[in-house]
């Protein structure tokens, strides 16, 4: 076996080993346990007998914990135990109908087996759902074995510990999940439901309750370590709700129990998309605690710890463009200015950790737009960095002008992380700490919010004797949202410092707005502050260059102008610039007074002033201003420069030469035209920005754009992305000419690669262009400008070039024949959607990966585009269409649909079986209303648009279709099944009502393997469906199916549906006593499902032969003792009609299968009547009951036979094996014992086959 795993498919069904460190390589270096400490084994119990590893809609495998463990834990046997629930395909007789404690018990016999030469070896047990019942059970069992089977109590001595996903312990909805989501999911590929396992979820289960409160005290005895995983998510076949509530999901033992939610629902809680899956890292973090526990760490190294390299990779993972770019941008403080902070009080206090109780480590500064804040923390910051060496500073600088990361809280954990995991090394074991291996680390890692927030908190807990001072600057430049959040995330840190004696100390700067409390700490607000005006004043009497003058009159301007900026220090450094150009050119004294005076105090009017001071380029000036405004993302100054010149100099527009238009002209071109108020970012990747946040607030919230351009009317923001997206196409035309060949290589190909580096080099502005015009003209009507001329002179087959080229991703791109529909609907712009001419329907199927428009909005999550959609194709319709109605189907088009991005449109479907899969019953009915033109078109299942309506619970739609006039009621499908068919089995009582009252259905109407619609309705336990169709007086009570040969009756007895059994018997019509194909009636299948209220009402009957035999020879009787029905052999022996004795088709009596099965209670009772024969011989081989009992190692089964006095103990069966040669062969020693201490064995008798002794 190839790296310890099993070669070849893994069996549906049985124990299984998957993987076995005992016969591999180490998996790397770092891998293996020692073989003097004995690795431990873990069992994952699987809730469904599929075996093989799943594939989701698109190509990303989906793994389940076994298919992971041998990475997690490589030092541990894993093994797996499949049993069949409920999910049969009905081609596969016999159906499974074992109950969850003969599954146990099977599985534990199993387990002792593989286990039997390693008995103490430890296990650790993994299960879903159902799966955790059977283990909970299992392992009860295994406890009550230790006085009389001790080799199967050693797995209940030998366990660990116990990992439950989803698990009722306090039961379930049956119906919601095993019902509603597994007949819905699995009926159309034709799977059946194993009513009894359904029946132990229920919460009423008296079973279910007695084995909770047995668990709990053998579960604190054995100190057991339980991790119980629960869903997070529900499923929309319950209306949102979970399958298994949280109260009813956990076990309540706090003292031995960890909770813990996984981010999915019931059905995928145990589906992950490998090692890296965020999800299946709580997982791999709880399989290593458990199995450490006894396994102890590897000899060597830790075997999940990360190499240096992976550290280094995840660390560099954490790394972004721009990271620096606010700090790196901010002006640093003049030699004597902001000082003064150092000497503060508040400032003191903060650093003074003997009062950190006071203030728990936050000092916040506040002051209004403009007045230096950021270089004051920038200030602040390079001083700690140069004067406190012992100190472990980072730091973060918000910027609203820059990109996503640069603005978000996401983006500051991940600098704040990288900075401390860089400088304090020791801390990066946290990566291991919450979940990390080395076969789930990637250089791309995806980063959560949750994930960073959990890697701080972990790595300050960790800080030990380090101390941290975090700087964190303009926090009114993110969401506000965020910010409350984090600084609440802050507080609680803080709260932990206080407690554990954390040096962890916080600074925060922002303006007045947002106004956020926190609980303890310190303030400052900049105004006001005497140090803050001195510092004005050193910046003055530095930065103003007016030495030309005399002294008095410098000394004049300078105190008017400190008077004038209010403490706002922006308006100081613009003002500052003005008079410096003045005296530039010769100003006198008094000029440059009355210049002073001329310009605005309010720093708002003064970007005013500034840009009406001349109406030079103004065209130029409006256009740099929109595009540093409205820009999708900062744009890199050679962008700007040429998204500018698509506006204003069209003709010059070429590829770049940089010898001519260089970087420095680029600075000088930017400076010129934003008037000074643009700036380039000092960063790694420079882009422009505005030279302050308060630039933007004057320009948009208040009104300056409008105020200085007049002419752009009421439409400000819609008029300006109009004009950005005609630079787009401008730019478009002028770049969009390279030779681009079709099809295009793939992205990662080396002639790809050299295109797109050619492409993008030679024209810079042309990546943005073709990824954001459609965004900027989606705005532009969106802002009330009418984009229809725009769009219907799109040039689409150059942007899907274009488009292909620059996109990231293979599967992203478009084929050439891409409607702009399609394209507009999977970028959510409803807008271009309603501007864009009608000319196909958006169900139409394009030769693209979702498909037809309509469901690339909704893999795209594009509900608004869906809706405009939706819209354009009602209006193209005539006035009497159903269509134009469709208002109410759209309201909830964004509910309850499983699309996502990997969905994939399969060309074997039609559009309408993808929407009736994946889609919600709104979508469901607008793709029937959108079919009545071809309304009878079947796809490949033969099904028609009505067929699907009357399976999906769509009543209204039904009445539509069937208004139309043209709908064939009767229409089947490949299964030969009708709507009627599909509504019945469903319990779709109003559909089958609607189709009933045309008065045109056949209700007897047969499939092709002879099922009724009463026959479905009767076997799904639909009792008003069944009384509604029996009220018709048309169909046949009594018809069988042609397959298995049976009646609607014999169908609800097998299911145990009791109310349907007493409506089919009330008709008078049925016979009672009839036999299916197997020979089996419905008593037989009754009993043998152990439903005992159908049994008592059958048997009522009087019409019953209770000792009918089926095909084999089993009688009910056999049935029931065989499935240990204890309540219902009671009920059918106190008939006095059955035959105690009778031998099935191999001569086994109830008494030998009760033997043979070790129901030890049911033997009593049997063995009570007085009739069955105790000595009796199968057929086939010739062995006793008791012989049956020593072979199967039933201890207190052969006990009870040899209290009867009547069994030959030393009887030879076919092959001359005595029970005592049995128990010999088996190794059962216990039974061995008991057997020669009768004194009635022959201990020298040989066997036909080995000619051994029974001690031999």
């Amino acid at each position: 076996m190839m790296n310890g795993f099993t070669n070849g498919i893994i069996p549906a069904t049985g124990l299984t080993v998957l993987f076995d460190p005992g016969v591999s390589a180490s998996l790397d270096d770092n891998g293996g346990e020692e073989s003097a400490e004995p690795p431990s084994k873990v069992r994952k119990f699987n809730p469904f007998s599929n075996s093989r590893r799943e594939k989701g809609n698109s190509s990303t495998p989906v793994y389940w914990p076994r298919d992971l463990l041998p990475k997690t834990i490589p030092y541990a046997r894993v093994l797996t135990h499949g049993y069949d629930t409920h999910l049969r395909h009905v081609l596969d007789r016999p159906l499974n109908r074992a109950t969850v404690y003969d599954i146990a018990w099977d599985f534990l016999v199993a387990l002792e087996a593989e286990r039997r030469h390693e008995p103490s070896r430890p296990i650790l047990f993994v299960a879903h759902s159902l799966g955790g019942i059977i283990v909970k059970e299992m392992l009860r069992r295994s406890n009550s074995c230790q006085a009389y089977q001790s080799h199967f109590h050693n797995v209940f001595s030998s366990t660990i510990g116990i990992v439950f996903f989803g698990t009722p312990h306090g039961g379930a909805d049956p119906r919601g999940f095993l019902r509603d989501v597994a007949e819905t999911l699995f009926r159309a590929a034709g799977f059946s439901v194993n009513d009894q396992i359904v029946n132990t979820l229920l919460p009423s289960s008296e079973r279910l309750r007695e084995l909770r409160d047995e668990f709990g005290p053998i579960a604190h005895e054995q100190n057991w370590m339980i991790h119980s995983f629960q869903e997070e998510s529900g499923i929309k076949y319950l209306n949102g709700r979970k399958v298994v509530e949280d109260t009813s999901s956990y076990l309540n033992f706090p003292r031995i129990e960890t909770t813990q939610h996984i981010g999915r629902n019931h059905m995928d809680m145990c589906r992950f998309t490998g090692l890296d899956d965020i999800e299946y890292k709580k997982v791999a973090a709880v399989l290593d605690r458990i199995t450490r526990t006894v396994c102890g760490k590897p000899k060597t190294t830790k075997t999940n710890s990360l190499s240096d390299d992976q550290r280094r990779m995840l660390i560099e993972s954490l790394r972004f463009d721009q990271m620096d770019a606010r700090q790196m941008s901010v002006k640093t403080a003049l030699g004597k200015t902001c000082k003064w902070l150092l000497k503060r009080p508040e400032y003191l206090d903060w650093l003074d950790m003997k009062k950190v109780g006071q203030h728990y480590g936050f000092l916040w500064i506040k002051g209004k737009p403009g007045t230096g804040k950021s270089t004051l923390m920038k200030f602040a910051l390079r001083n700690s960095q140069k004067m406190m060496k012992d100190q472990l500073i980072i730091s973060f600088f918000f910027n609203a002008r820059g990109a996503s990361l640069e603005k978000s809280t996401t983006g500051m954990y991940r600098s704040l992380l990288l900075q401390l995991l860089e400088r304090l090394p020791e801390l990066q074991s946290i990566f291991e700490s919450v979940g990390f291996t080395p076969w789930n680390t990637s250089s791309n890692h995806t980063w959560s919010i949750v994930l960073l927030k959990d890697l701080f908190e972990r790595a300050v807990q960790l800080l030990g004797q380090a101390s941290v001072i975090c700087f964190i600057d303009a926090l009114d430049e993110c969401d506000e949202d965020q910010i409350r959040d984090m600084v609440a995330f802050f507080q609680r840190l803080g709260d932990f410092a206080i407690s554990s004696e954390v040096r962890f100390r916080v600074l925060f700067t922002s303006r007045h707005y947002p106004h956020i409390t926190i609980t303890k700490g310190l303030s400052l607000v900049l105004e006001g502050q005497e140090g803050h005006s001195q510092d004005i004043t050193t910046y003055v009497n530095s930065e103003l260059k007016i030495n030309k003058i005399n002294l008095a009159g410098q000394a004049q301007i300078r105190r008017e102008l400190e008077e004038k900026s209010s403490g706002v220090f922006m308006w100081v450094v613009l003002v500052v610039g003005i008079l410096n150009k003045e005296h530039d050119q010769g100003r006198t004294a008094k000029r440059l007074r009355r210049k002073l005076s001329e310009i605005p105090g309010d720093l708002h009017e003064l970007f005013h002033d500034l840009l009406t001071r001349d109406c030079h380029n103004q065209s130029e000036l409006l256009l740099c201003i929109q595009w540093v405004l409205f820009a999708r993302e900062p744009l890199k100054p050679e962008e700007l420069y040429f998204a500018v010149l698509s506006g204003t100099e069209r003709e010059d527009l070429s590829k770049w030469n940089p010898d001519e238009v260089s970087m420095s002209r680029i600075k000088t071109f930017i400076l010129n035209s934003s008037k000074g108020l643009a700036e380039i970012t000092k960063s790694k990747i420079p882009t422009v920005q505005f030279i302050h946040e308060s630039v933007r607030d004057f320009l948009l919230k208040e009104n300056g754009l409008r105020t200085v351009w007049a002419n752009l009317g009421g439409n400000l923001q819609g008029e300006s992305h109009e004009r950005l997206a005609h630079c787009c196409l401008e730019y478009i035309s002028a770049g969009g000419n390279f030779d681009i060949e079709s099809p295009l290589r793939e992205r990662s190909t080396k002639e790809a690669t050299v295109l797109r580096q050619q492409v993008g080099t030679s024209f810079p502005f042309l990546g943005y262009a073709v990824e954001n015009i459609l965004h900027h003209a989606e705005a532009a009507d969106v802002g009330g400008v009418s984009q229809k001329d725009f769009i219907l002179n799109f040039p689409l087959p150059k942007w899907l070039k274009l488009h292909n080229l620059f996109e990231k991703f293979d599967i992203r791109r478009h084929s050439l024949e891409a409607s702009l529909l399609y394209i507009l609907a999977g970028y959510n712009m409803p807008a271009l959607i309603r501007a864009l001419p009608y000319n196909g329907s958006c169900f139409e199927v394009e030769s693209e990966r979702y498909g037809p428009p309509i469901l690339a909005g909704m893999a795209m999550q594009s509900f608004e585009a869906v809706r405009a959609l939706l819209e354009v194709q009602a209006a193209a319709q005539p006035p009497t269409s159903a269509l134009r109605g469709l208002a109410k189907y759209c309201e909830h088009i964004d509910r309850d649909n499983n699309f996502t991005r990997e969905f994939k449109f399969s060309r074997q479907k039609s559009a309408f079986s993808h929407a009736a899969e994946y889609g919600s019953e709104s979508l469901m009915a607008l793709f029937l209303l959108v079919s009545i033109e071809d309304i009878e078109s079947k796809d490949k299942q033969g099904r028609t648009p009505l067929s699907w309506a009357a399976e999906n619970k769509n009543a209204a739609v039904i009445k539509t279709l069937l208004a139309t006039g043209q709908v064939d009621i009767e229409s089947k499908d490949k299964q030969g099944r009708t709507p009627l068919s599909w509504a019945a089995e469903k319990g779709n009582e109003a559909v089958v009502k609607t189709l009933l009252a045309t008065g045109q259905v056949d209700v007897g109407t047969k499939s092709n393997s002879g099922w009724t619609p009463l026959g479905w309705a009767a076997r799904n336990g639909h009792e008003d469906v069944v009384k509604i169709l029996l009220a018709t007086g048309q169909v046949d009570v009594d018809t069988k199916d042609t397959k298995y040969g049976q009646t609607p009756l014999s169908w609800a007895a097998e299911k145990g549906h009791e109310a349907v059994v007493k409506t089919l018997l009330a008709t008078g019509q049925v016979d009672v006593d009839t036999k299916s194909n197997s020979g089996w009636t419905p008593l037989g299948w009754a009993a043998r499902s152990g439903y005992e209220d159908v049994v008592k009402i059958l048997l009522a009957t009087g019409q019953v032969d209770v000792d009918s035999k089926d095909n084999s020879g089993r009688t009910p009787l056999i049935c029931a003792v065989q499935k240990g029905h204890e309540a219902t052999v009671k009920i059918l022996l106190a008939t006095g009609r059955v035959d105690v004795d009778a031998k099935d088709n191999s001569g086994w009596t109830p008494l030998m299968c009760a033997v043979q099965k070790g129901h030890e209670a049911t033997v009593k009772i049997l063995l009570a009547t007085g009739q069955a024969d105790v000595d009796t011989r199968d057929i086939i081989f010739g062995r006793t009951p008791l012989g049956w009992a020593a072979a199967n190692g039933h201890e207190a089964v052969v006990k009870t036979l040899l209290a009867t006095g009547q069994v030959d103990v030393d009887t030879k069966d076919n092959g001359r094996w005595t029970p005592l040669s049995l128990a010999a062969d088996k190794r059962q020693e216990a039974i061995a014992k008991i057997l020669l201490a009768t004194g009635q064995v022959d201990v020298d008798i040989r066997d036909i086959i080995f000619g051994r002794t029974p001690l031999s």
